[in-house]
């Protein structure tokens, strides 16, 4: 389906707002206001007049940034498995291996993109199933757009293999903050959920749920202590779902709330710029 959501938010950020798992291929065009997408290791920028192609199997982090008039605006198009299996028999392509890693591509612009973006408005939010013919044609011509834009997209589109097993512990240290269930971390690392249970307890000697939580603790208290961040600023960076819960947790782990060990924080930085002066 075409999804189109303006001002504040966007499609991505609301899929992305609990799970932060990218489930399909995400086609977008920021047309206005800027998106940030953060996996663990790279930050990926899609300002005004950007294309980009957000890959399946990932994990991310949305930050949607308005204009200075206040304007924000994207358009995505979601690609899902079935209907790239039924574009690639009808259009005779061939299963491809994955080649691109990124979790973000950007696309260059040309005037047949933006004359397609153009002609999307009249078919958003379009109902009933008489208009699905119309929009599974305007989304099968964005594949042949996107695939003449860059021959090289055929690998990421057309790969429909799930993620291989890969070393747990490298993958762990990398997502630890995103706030996923554990069968998403399993699939991810090309596990069963059992294996992954049982390959988490070899490897780090502790239940993946006890682990998270004290991996988490970790980084948040090195934030406010060492980066002087705020409590509420970093408890979704690290994780939590709530500053509460995060809270919580924290005076459990460390014997005091994390606004006493920010004001702590705070007290050393102005001892210490006193001497220097």
């Amino acid at each position: 389906m075409i999804h189109t959501n303006i001002q504040d938010s966007c499609y991505v950020m609301e899929s992305l707002s609990n799970e932060q798992f990218i489930a399909d291929h995400i086609f977008l065009y920021q047309q206005s206001g800027s998106l940030i997408i953060n996996d663990a290791d790279k930050e990926y920028i899609l300002n005004t007049g950007d294309f980009g192609l957000l890959r399946k199997n990932c994990l991310a982090k949305c930050t949607t940034i308005p204009t200075e008039k206040g304007d924000y605006k994207t358009i995505t198009l979601v690609l899902d498995q079935p209907f790239l299996k039924e574009f690639i028999k009808e259009f005779r392509y061939t299963e491809e291996l994955e080649g691109i890693e990124d979790s973000v591509v950007k696309i260059n612009s040309s005037p047949l993109l933006i004359n397609y973006i153009n002609s999307l408005p009249p078919y958003f939010n379009l109902e009933g199933n008489e208009n699905q013919v119309l929009l599974s044609l305007k989304m099968k011509e964005a594949v042949l757009l996107l695939i003449k834009t860059d021959p090289n997209l055929k690998n990421i589109l057309f790969h429909f293999g799930k993620p291989g097993k890969i070393d747990l512990e490298a993958f762990m240290n990398r997502n630890f903050q995103f706030n996923v269930p554990l069968e998403r971390f399993s699939y991810m690392s090309g596990r069963s959920i059992a294996t992954f249970k049982r390959d988490f307890k070899k490897v780090f000697k502790v239940s993946p749920g006890r682990w998270l939580l004290q991996k988490r603790l970790e980084q948040a208290h090195y934030l406010i202590t060492k980066k002087g961040k705020k409590p509420s600023e970093i408890y979704l960076e690290v994780g939590f779902e709530d500053i509460s819960h995060f809270s919580r947790s924290f005076r459990e782990k460390f014997g005091a709330a994390p606004v006493k060990y920010l004001q702590e924080n705070v007290e050393k930085m102005i001892k210490f710029n006193s001497r220097k002066a």
